[in-house]
C-alpha cells in the first residue's frame, strides 16, 4: 500500500513538474515577445539607380529612414517635413528590431526592393517620450463621410456625383492613413432631405441619413465655395465624441483639388490620433492572478496582454500549482484597462488589491 501511494505521489510530482516546465517555457517566450512588441511597416518599396556607385547598405539606410517616417506619420501628429528634426539614422537603427527584404529585382538600370521593417515598441515609446512626444495607438477605423459642396455665389447644392469631392475623395491616400471612408449611396431620399434643410445645413444633425448605415462613426463635411475660396465646416463623430472644426482653402495652382482633399484628410487623421494618444508618463501598476491549471485561460490572457498597445510591459512575479501572478505596467487608467476586456471571454474580478481572472 505504501509503495502504491509513493508511486502515485511520484507520478503526480512528475506531472506537475512537466506542467510547470511547459507553462514556464510558454510564458517565458510569450512575455519576451511582448517586451519586444513591435510596430511593423510592410511592403515598403525602395528604388536606387544600379550603377558604379550602387551601395546596398545605403538602400537599407533609406529603407529604415522611410519606414521610420511612415510609422511616425501613423502614430503622431508631427508634420512630414519636421520628422528629420527629431531623429537621425543612428537613432533609427537603435529602434529597429528586425528587417527583411521580401522582394528585390533589377529593371531598367534600377534596383527595386521591398522591405518589412519592425520597430521595438517599448524602445520607440521611450525615445519619443524623451522628446516629449506622445504617440497614439495606430488603430484603423471605418467611418461614413457625407461631403456637401455649396456654391454660395450660384446658390447651388452639389451632392454625390455632382460633387467633385465626393467623386475623388478616395482617390488620394497615403500608406500611413488610418481612416477608411465609406461614402453614402446616391439615395433620392437623402438628396431631398439635404436640400430641404439647406438653409439650416450647419445645424442639421443628419441623423436620418446616418441611421441608414451600420456605422457608429461619421463625418459631415460641408464645403462653402465662393469663387476660388473654400470654407470647410467639419463635424466629426468619433468614438461618440463630437468634434467641430473649420478650415479655409484657396483653389489655385498650388492648392489643387488633390491637395485640398489631402489637407482635409490630414486634419481628420489628426483628430482620430488625438483620441488614441498613449500617455507614457502614466505608469499604472496592476497585479493580476490567474489559475495556473487553466492553460487555455493563461494562453488567452497572454495573447491579450501582448496585443494591448497601452501595456508597456508585464512579467511573472510568482508561479505555483494554484496561481500565476502577473505584474503589469499600463499607460492609462484602471477603468480603461477593465474596458479592454469587456468584449472578451476573460472576466476580471477587481474587488481585491490583487485582481484576478475568472
Amino acid at each position: 500500500m505504501s509503495n502504491t501511494i509513493n508511486k502515485k505521489y511520484n507520478f503526480d510530482n512528475i506531472i506537475y513538474i512537466l506542467f510547470f516546465f511547459f507553462i514556464i517555457i510558454f510564458i517565458k517566450f510569450s512575455t519576451v515577445s511582448a517586451k519586444a512588441n513591435t510596430y511593423k511597416i510592410v511592403d515598403l518599396e525602395i528604388s536606387k539607380p544600379y550603377d558604379n556607385n550602387f551601395d546596398k547598405e545605403k538602400v537599407i539606410d533609406k529603407a529604415f529612414e522611410k519606414a521610420f517616417e511612415e510609422l511616425i506619420l501613423k502614430i503622431t501628429t508631427i508634420e512630414k517635413d519636421k520628422i528629420k528634426n527629431i531623429t537621425n539614422l543612428k537613432s533609427i537603427y537603435s529602434l529597429v528590431d528586425s528587417f527583411s527584404i521580401v522582394d528585390e529585382k533589377f529593371a531598367e538600370n534600377k534596383y527595386v526592393s521591398k522591405f518589412d521593417v519592425e520597430f521595438n515598441k517599448k524602445e520607440l515609446f521611450n525615445y519619443l517620450g524623451k522628446k516629449n512626444i506622445f504617440p497614439s495607438i495606430p488603430k484603423e477605423k471605418n467611418l461614413l463621410l457625407i461631403p456637401i459642396l455649396i456654391n454660395s455665389e450660384k446658390n447651388e447644392v452639389l451632392l454625390f456625383s455632382e460633387n467633385t469631392f465626393y467623386v475623388n475623395w478616395n482617390k488620394y491616400n497615403e500608406r500611413y492613413f488610418l481612416l477608411n471612408y465609406i461614402l453614402p449611396n446616391e439615395d433620392i431620399e437623402d438628396i431631398n432631405l439635404i436640400k430641404k434643410n439647406i438653409y439650416n445645413i450647419e445645424d442639421y444633425n443628419f441623423e436620418e441619413i446616418v441611421s441608414k448605415y451600420e456605422i457608429d462613426d461619421y463625418i459631415i463635411l460641408i464645403l462653402f465655395q465662393k469663387k476660388n475660396t473654400f470654407n470647410a465646416l467639419i463635424k466629426s463623430n468619433l468614438n461618440n465624441k463630437l468634434i467641430i472644426s473649420n478650415k479655409k482653402f484657396n483653389w489655385d495652382e498650388k492648392q489643387t483639388e488633390k491637395n485640398i482633399i489631402k489637407d482635409l484628410k490630414f486634419e481628420l487623421e489628426n483628430q482620430w490620433k488625438k483620441l488614441n494618444i498613449i500617455n507614457v508618463s502614466i505608469k499604472l501598476p496592476i497585479t493580476l492572478s490567474v489559475n495556473s491549471k487553466k492553460y487555455n485561460l493563461v494562453k488567452a490572457l497572454e495573447k491579450k496582454l501582448y496585443n494591448l498597445d497601452l501595456v508597456s510591459s508585464y512579467f511573472i512575479e510568482s508561479i505555483s500549482n494554484e496561481k500565476i501572478i502577473y505584474k503589469i505596467i499600463y499607460n492609462s487608467t484602471p477603468d480603461k484597462f477593465i474596458s479592454e476586456f469587456s468584449n472578451t471571454n476573460i472576466k476580471l474580478n477587481t474587488t481585491n488589491t490583487t485582481w484576478s481572472v475568472e
